[in-house]
Formats: structure tokens, C-alpha cells, sequence
């Protein structure tokens, strides 16, 4: 079943479909990551690509959790980010595209809000 976007603001990026799927740098038409489209709740990117554009990214949906803070890392199975309670693929930033990014992602699953810098 598809889900009901809340939240979408997208800046300088594009997304291949409404809610997930590769996730492109507008300026340069780099494909800089790979958003899982059924694994998580709310997603707030920032990051620079390596051509100079500044991107960002906030999804959210109708029915979103609230989320819970955790001081857990995520877990790198092959070059996707996971949930470390399910193994569940999340999201993957190419870091070789990105001269740095912040990520706050929400489980879907276990409603743990994970964040990672580079």
C-alpha cells in the first residue's frame, strides 16, 4: 500500500520516484545515494555535493511515528546503511559523490531516529 506524504521539500535534489529510489543531485545529475522506500518513517538529509551544490531532503508521512532518540550507529551491510535491530536496509549515501552529509532517519520498524555525519 502506498503511503501519504505529510512532508516533502526537496532542495536541489530529486528523488527517481515520489518517496524513494535513487536520490540525484539537481545541479550535477550525480546519483548520490539510494533512499529504501518501505523501511523508513522520516528522513532529514543535508549534504554537499562534489560539485559544490547543497542539497537537502525532509520526508515525513500521514502516519509517521513521533520517533525515539537513540545513541545507537547504524550498521553498513555491503554500502547500505541498516537498522541495527532488523538488519534492514535504510538508506545508502555514496560517500565517493558527497563531500559530507548529516542524516537523521527513523526506523520505520523499531522508531529509533539513527544519525550519522560525515
Amino acid at each position: 500500500m502506498a503511503r501519504v506524504l505529510k512532508n516533502k521539500e526537496l532542495v536541489n535534489t530529486r528523488l527517481a520516484t515520489s518517496y524513494g529510489g535513487w536520490v540525484y543531485c539537481d545541479k550535477c545529475n550525480e546519483n548520490i545515494g539510494y533512499l529504501c522506500y518501505s523501511t523508513y518513517d522520516k528522513l532529514e538529509l543535508r549534504y554537499k555535493c562534489n560539485c559544490g551544490s547543497e542539497g537537502r531532503a525532509l520526508l515525513d508521512f500521514e502516519d509517521s511515528k513521533m520517533g525515539k532518540k537513540c545513541d545507537d550507529e547504524l550498521i553498513l551491510i555491503k554500502n547500505r546503511l541498516c537498522c541495527p535491530s532488523d538488519n534492514e536496509p535504510l538508506i545508502t549515501i555514496l560517500d565517493k559523490k558527497v563531500s559530507s552529509y548529516n542524516l537523521n532517519i527513523t526506523c520505520k520498524s523499531c522508531e529509533n531516529i539513527y544519525k550519522k555525519e560525515k
